[in-house]
């Protein structure tokens, strides 16, 4: 839940994270996505909570050779099943009565609120310049209007 609701992920960036991706070390996350990586330094909340999951993963299912970062009791012991479903997802957010994706854009808007600027959005959430444009002029249509001819 923290990946969505602090970092803006969605639902395919999750299912391809794998364990190596996580360096705690290093306090970072890498998000493979088709041509590009984009890397996530955790926040001092976000490395708890991924050093909590590590732990928790390791407490779960030591043995297990599925390569992915979140799996469930499933996947762990059946790697035809390597990524998280949907469903698992849903269950997480049911609680919250929104989706995932309704957390996820909530998130990216509320920062283009408090910075207005496009590239930190990029930055941020590996977001692509047109989608960040999008964000910035839903918070603050007032700056991009056109003005009348």
């Amino acid at each position: 839940m923290v990946l969505v609701c602090v970092h803006a992920l969605n639902g395919t960036d999750l299912r391809r994270l794998l364990l190596t991706d996580l360096d705690l070390s290093r306090e970072r996350l890498v998000v493979r996505r088709p041509g590009k990586r984009h890397i996530i330094y955790l926040d001092e909340f976000t490395y708890r909570c991924a050093s909590d999951w590590i732990r928790e993963r390791h407490r779960r299912w030591p043995v297990t050779s599925n390569p992915h970062l979140l799996i469930t009791r499933w996947s762990a012991v059946d790697t035809t099943h390597s990524v998280i479903s949907g469903t698992t997802f849903n269950k997480v957010f049911r609680p919250t009565g929104l989706t995932m994706t309704t957390l996820r854009q909530d998130r990216i808007r509320d920062e283009a609120f408090e910075v207005e600027d496009p590239l930190h959005l990029m930055r941020l959430f590996g977001i692509s310049s047109d989608t960040a444009m999008r964000y910035v002029t839903a918070a603050h249509p007032e700056r991009t209007a056109k003005l009348p001819r």
